[in-house]
């Protein structure tokens, strides 16, 4: 057995669903797949003491995790008087509307669409909530709306699909942007350095202990498979699918199809950089 201290990130073992930080509380939606591993992460974030809760994802439209959700703030002795989005993906963003209805909270997010009330969200933003403060990051590139939460209290980034609790995430071509997820990864970094935000709540997988160690080993990541997928090129693998089938020859089938959205955007990212 490997140790998880061992693993990029330090993934935290035990449950997944309850509490991880002083503020924040997870309850993992039933939607488990190779995609979204062990299922959807619904963040519950509150200061203690306070009546008030922010959900963040509530994840998809199953009425079963919503009322999930909702019992479990009520248990805590608290409300929900906000829900946000990390970014507008069925498996996070599908049961927005019915939670709200659920709740009667307004939903904020980046994309208008998703939006339920006149408040979007944006850079710089900061959401105050019964003494809880979550500021807003921008972190495009998995998609075009995709957002984080920094949480300063806990010293800890809620990071939807940017960075996963195991594994790593594929950039959504062509919604997704190679060279835009690579700043994200970047804008992340720069919060563990100079912010000392040490903990990932991450909208799938466990809790990760080791923030800066996650986004270097994603960073390394990228970089490799971007060498791996130029020298297939130059090797004459031309078409995505060529390109997958010879660089993720080692990775389930089942997930190539993810891999070629990738694989379309490190060739976007070539050609825009004159590589190939």
């Amino acid at each position: 057995m490997t140790d998880a201290a061992a693993l990029p990130g330090q993934p935290r073992g035990g449950v997944l669903t309850g509490p991880a930080t002083a503020r924040a509380v997870n309850v993992l939606a039933p939607n488990a797949s190779a995609m979204t591993l062990d299922g959807t992460n619904t963040w519950i974030v509150s200061e203690p003491g306070s009546e008030l809760a922010v959900v963040i994802d509530p994840g998809p439209l199953d009425e079963g995790h919503l009322d999930n959700v909702v019992g479990t703030v009520e248990k805590a002795g608290k409300r929900v008087a906000l829900t946000l989005l990390t970014h507008g993906h069925p498996d996070h963003a599908e049961g927005a509307a019915r939670f709200a209805e659920l709740t009667r909270t307004r939903v904020r997010a980046l994309d208008p669409a998703l939006r339920l009330g006149d408040e979007g969200l944006g850079a710089g933003d900061v959401i105050a909530v019964g003494g809880l403060e979550l500021r807003v990051v921008p972190t495009p590139g998995h998609t075009a709306d995709s957002l984080c939460f920094h949480l300063p209290a806990d010293r800890a980034v809620l990071t939807g699909d940017t960075i996963l609790g195991r594994g790593t995430t594929v950039v959504a071509h062509p919604d997704g942007r190679l060279g835009d997820y690579l700043d994200s990864l970047r804008r992340l970094r720069s919060l563990t350095v100079d912010d000392g935000v040490h903990t990932v709540l991450p909208g799938h997988g466990p809790v990760l202990e080791d923030a800066q160690g996650a986004v270097e080993f994603y960073l390394a990541h990228r970089a490799h498979r971007l060498a791996q997928v130029e020298t297939a090129v130059e090797d004459g693998h031309h078409t995505p699918a060529q390109v997958v089938a010879h660089v993720y020859a080692d990775v389930d089938r089942s997930l190539w199809p993810a891999a070629e959205l990738s694989v379309r955007a490190q060739l976007d990212y070539l050609r825009e950089h004159g590589l190939i």
